[in-house]
C-alpha cells in the first residue's frame, strides 16, 4: 500500500452559505467535495442539523495545500466578517492521489 500526502480543507458554516461556497469551489478549482449538514455549538449559539437555512454545513475538500490554502484564503477574506464559519486544514493520507 502506497500513500500520498495531501490537505484536507474542512469548512464548517451556515446553510444558507451552500450555494455560494459550491460556486466558490468550482471557480477555485477544487477536484470534488464531500458536503454534510452538521450541529454544533459555539460563540454564537447552538445550530440544529435540519437541511434548512437555520442549520450548519459541513464542507470538505482534499487536495494540494496551495488549492488548500488557496479556497481558506477566498473563504476568509468574504465571508469571515459577516457569517458564522470555521475553516481548518489537516494533512491526510490518500491511497487514490490520481483522485485529488
Amino acid at each position: 500500500m502506497t500513500a500520498h500526502t495531501r490537505t484536507l480543507l474542512t469548512v464548517i458554516c451556515e446553510a444558507a452559505l451552500e450555494k455560494k461556497l459550491l460556486a466558490d469551489l468550482e471557480n477555485l478549482g477544487a477536484p470534488g467535495w464531500t458536503l454534510s449538514d452538521a450541529r454544533d455549538r459555539g460563540s454564537r449559539g447552538v445550530r440544529s442539523a435540519g437541511w434548512d437555512t437555520e442549520g450548519n454545513i459541513r464542507l470538505e475538500v482534499i487536495g494540494s495545500r496551495e488549492l488548500a490554502e488557496r479556497i481558506a484564503s477566498h473563504l476568509q477574506a468574504r465571508y469571515y466578517a459577516n457569517y458564522a464559519m470555521v475553516c481548518y486544514l489537516a494533512e491526510v493520507q490518500v491511497l487514490r492521489p490520481e483522485k485529488f
